[in-house]
């Protein structure tokens, strides 16, 4: 094949393919997300799907973290933020001033899942105080060999990896282990990269991290889950799609959000793509291994928008360890 046969059969191919994407041109609607990197792949695949129902609609997904998005959000520069914890008090303040209003819709369950290097048999489960100990702000310097958290587990360095802190898996981790957000010890391996996270501890023997569910099972052949007790003398429990449902997995189980700016939700680009993210949702969120909702939460999340309940449902109440049917049933505030 010549060259100049091969540049007419790319141009044909390009030239087919374009009406399937959204149009970049001045004058075409664009809905702006940002946020979370644990929602991104659920966010890329609603958006791609969307589009190629809606060819002259384009949509931006950003990967800032939930803090980043959320602070993009409450400045009007987007439309959508996607999160993997609750909107801060300081966020939702942000957005007062600014005179933002907004909608928070759960998209999905997610988990975080603290693994290790499979070759890593010792450490058959751990407690959250077991966590602690790993990961406080006083462990900085101090806890750095597996004997000094349990002498079973051997003498030999503890390599920690985990979140980035403008990551909200960093600031839903740190709450629940540490009884504060963001209060964690900085002497780790960090990275807003769950996939970078995920390599290091695979080629590492001496590794212990944590990131969501999705990142764990696309990387499970590689790394091993360690089941999570609450408490000493409580059983552990593995982080499944049943357990993250049931609540048997908390409160390391959380939800994923969108907030929708409501202003925006008046133009109809954006109501079509959040209609279609609550309609369709569940089964892409299954394909990218994030957990999805029950179909009739999914039904009384949109019942959420017909009633225009703008506001969050954690106003005034601890972000951890909430249910499924709290998330639908608990009134929202500003």
């Amino acid at each position: 094949m010549s060259l100049h046969t091969a540049l007419v059969i790319g141009l044909a191919l390009v030239a087919a393919l374009a009406p399937r994407c959204a149009p970049a041109g001045r004058g075409y609607p664009v809905i702006r997300v940002d946020g979370s990197s644990t929602a991104y792949p659920l966010a890329e695949a609603v958006a791609e799907e969307f589009q190629l129902r809606h060819p002259g609609i384009r949509v931006t997904i950003g990967v800032s973290g939930t803090g980043g998005g959320l602070k993009k959000f409450c400045r009007g520069e987007t439309d959508i933020a996607t999160a993997s914890r609750p909107i801060a008090a300081s966020e939702r303040e942000a957005c007062r001033k600014a005179g933002l209003a907004y909608y928070e819709l759960p998209i999905a369950m997610d988990a975080i899942v603290v693994v290790t290097h499979p070759r890593n048999a010792q450490v058959a489960a751990l407690t959250l105080d077991e966590l602690r100990r790993m990961w406080s702000p006083e462990a900085q310097g101090v806890v750095r060999r597996w004997s000094q958290v349990n002498p079973a587990w051997g003498d030999r360095p503890l390599n920690l990896y985990g979140a980035g802190t403008d990551s909200g898996t960093f600031d839903y981790f740190t709450e629940v282990v540490n009884g504060k957000a963001r209060a964690s010890r900085g002497d780790y391996m960090a990275s807003e990269d769950d996939n970078v996270l995920a390599q290091g501890i695979a080629g590492d023997p001496n590794a212990l991290g944590y990131f969501g569910f999705d990142i764990y099972y696309e990387n499970r052949d590689k790394l091993r889950a360690v089941p999570i007790a609450r408490a000493a003398g409580q059983p552990p429990v593995m982080p499944t799609v049943e357990t993250i449902l049931s609540g048997d997995y908390a409160p390391l189980a959380r939800p994923l959000l969108i907030y929708v700016n409501a202003q925006a939700l008046a133009r109809s680009e954006v109501a079509d793509f959040v209609r279609f993210w609550l309609e369709q949702g569940g089964p892409l969120a299954a394909e990218v291994r994030c957990v999805p909702l029950p179909p009739e939460a999914y039904a009384a999340i949109r019942g959420r928008l017909d009633n225009r309940r703008v506001g969050t449902i954690f106003h005034g109440r601890p972000a951890v360890a909430i249910s499924v049917n709290e998330l639908l049933t608990l009134p929202a505030a500003l």
